[in-house]
């Protein structure tokens, strides 16, 4: 027999499993644009750390003596995987997403008690640990196919180089964010150090990078439609945005030949992806409009201040789980307004609840 809470009551023609799948469903083109570049190495990583994800948490699940299909179904082990996958280096060794995936799931979500408990967002989570335990692996990076000359991928020849078997010097390449800290550290003009750099089409991702790094416009255009179908607001998203270009163009303005100016910054590393997919997830940021907006300006200008001081190139993570963090006392002090109350905690008049 189940009990009926005190109203007010709503229904939503929505679901949890519903939610990830229309998530997913924004991220099928980068996913498959970066497929396209980087051949079967990015697809093979990208299906073990999802494999990976989906036995985790049936293992866990398991063993709390649950039923384990209905939680795999509502997707949000997928989501964490391919969020994670989309956050790597496309020729990672195939045990970085692995140990990646496990750590997602059953640190960084499992312990604190499963979906809807996790305080830091999985995917940034694992990729932190992964990025302090395998600091070599997670910044050895391979040019797109379309700079290489190669034409087309080389299917077989990158299968080899994921499992380690063969590597291409011709191949590996530096990030725009990683080329720019080391000159940056050496004290060199960057725009006379950037060969090709800022030749090449950002925006469409042909250089060297993370998948999520793959195509800005199809991040963008993913992005949209999130806020097209509501499953997400525009405050997290256009707040980092600003957080990380309102900066980067006073630092430009001020000293152009040390400091990147705001297109490089915003089409550069996963900045996209973690303005549209991550800073907007619903349990590890703030509840109302006005807190979701204060995360995400918050979140880009800790992008942007590690970006340019810190000793990683890039800051999208690091800067999202520091925010989750504060989400708490962001959520203490911007707080939503009562049903029936105005925000100062006054009774409305009779009549006017809604």
């Amino acid at each position: 027999m189940s009990t009926l809470n005190h109203s007010p009551h709503a229904h939503a023609p929505t679901s949890v499993g519903k939610i990830m799948a229309t998530v997913m469903a924004a991220l099928i083109p980068a996913t498959l644009y970066g497929f396209w570049l980087y051949g079967w190495p990015a697809i093979f990583l990208w299906a073990v750390t999802v494999l990976t994800a989906l036995l985790a948490e049936g293992f866990i699940i398991r063993l709390q003596q649950r039923p384990a299909l209905p939680t795999l179904m509502d997707g949000s082990a997928m989501l964490t995987a391919w969020l994670l996958a989309l956050s790597l280096p496309p020729y990672a060794q195939w045990w970085v997403g692995v140990i990646g995936a496990l750590f997602a799931v059953i640190v960084a979500k499992q312990v604190f008690g499963g979906l809807g408990q996790n305080v830091f967002n999985p995917a940034m989570a694992a990729r932190v640990m992964l990025l302090i335990s395998f600091p070599v692996d997670m910044t050895l990076w391979t040019a797109p196919m379309t700079l290489t000359g190669a034409g087309s991928p080389d299917f077989m020849t990158g299968l080899a180089i994921t499992f380690g078997g063969v590597h291409m010097d011709a191949m590996t390449s530096a990030t725009l964010l990683g080329h720019v800290k080391t000159e940056f550290t050496r004290g060199i003009d960057l725009y006379h150090s950037l060969p090709g750099f800022f030749s090449t089409n950002n925006s469409l991702g042909d250089r060297a990078g993370s998948l999520g790094e793959t195509s800005a416009l199809f991040l963008i255009a993913g992005g949209l439609f999130l806020i097209a179908r509501r499953i997400i607001t525009w405050h997290a998203p256009l707040a980092m945005l600003l957080g990380v270009a309102l900066p980067a163009l006073i630092a430009h303005a001020i000293a152009p030949a040390h400091y990147l100016g705001v297109l490089p910054h915003l089409l550069s590393g996963g900045l996209m992806l973690g303005a549209f997919f991550i800073v907007t997830d619903p349990v590890t940021s703030p509840n109302t409009n006005e807190g979701m907006f204060l995360f995400g300006l918050l979140c880009g200008l800790l992008t942007w201040t590690i970006r340019t001081w810190g000793g990683y190139p890039e800051g999208v993570a690091f800067a999202v789980m520091l925010m989750n963090s504060l989400t708490p006392i962001i959520d203490r002090y911007v707080k939503p307004r009562i049903y029936g109350r105005t925000r100062k905690g006054e009774a409305l008049p009779v009549g006017k609840e809604a």
